[in-house]
């Protein structure tokens, strides 16, 4: 990874870690035992903070999504959070770097409308064009330091739900448009009304180029 992706930063992943297996493994509680840890959720912190001194060394920086919080953050961690907020306030409360990703304004593999009879097949739940424009990605119980931490958020779309290129333009724009502008303007200048009106002309350029869009409603 580190040789084919010259980046700053290497993202490890961290999320959904089932640890029912870890609390029957004789090698896992072994070394919980050896260790001196708590539970299950300190051994996988104490793995992420090996795989972070690795890349620290070699001058790079990890990230993971929210779950390398439990347990204990690793020192150099900027943390994803995408199971809502609260993770990525306690992690810039903390003074570490985060990166918003919230899954109820930032999933395009959601729904687009609660007619959902009327939408291609998705994975469930629903995130509207409105939605996503209408979410601040720097939380308001942060203080003016803490929230310098917020790097900026991040439009995810996974794609198993989706087996053609053409159903992942569908799902991706023109949410992926609303959040760009989210995150590049300060919030003193966003309009949804005046977003609706800018799109326009987005849009027949994205017709000319053939790309299958959602037409907001």
């Amino acid at each position: 990874m580190l040789e084919i992706f010259p980046g700053t930063y290497i993202h490890i992943g961290g999320d959904e870690c089932p640890k029912d297996r870890w609390k029957t493994c004789p090698k896992c509680q072994a070394r919980i035992r050896e260790l001196g840890l708590k539970d299950e959720h300190e051994l996988q912190s104490w793995f992420v903070r090996q795989i972070d001194a690795f890349l620290q060394v070699r001058g790079r920086q990890l990230v993971g999504w929210d779950e390398i919080l439990e347990g204990g953050l690793a020192l150099g961690a900027t943390v994803m959070s995408w199971r809502g907020e609260d993770g990525g306030i306690a992690a810039a409360t903390a003074g570490h770097d985060v990166i918003m990703a919230p899954i109820q304004k930032t999933y395009f593999d959601q729904y687009q409308s609660e007619c959902k009879e009327k939408e291609p097949f998705a994975i469930g739940g629903c995130c509207t064009l409105e939605n996503v424009y209408g979410y601040e990605p720097v939380p308001a119980a942060l203080t003016a330091k803490e929230a310098r931490h917020v790097l900026g958020a991040q439009g995810q779309l996974w794609s198993e739900y989706f087996p053609s290129w053409p159903h992942v333009e569908f799902m991706a724009i023109p949410r992926a448009t609303a959040l760009a502008e989210v995150v590049w303007s300060p919030v003193s200048e966003r309009d949804y009304a005046g977003f609706r009106s800018r799109l326009i002309p987005h849009l027949r350029r994205l017709d000319r180029l053939g790309v299958n869009y959602r037409k907001p409603e």
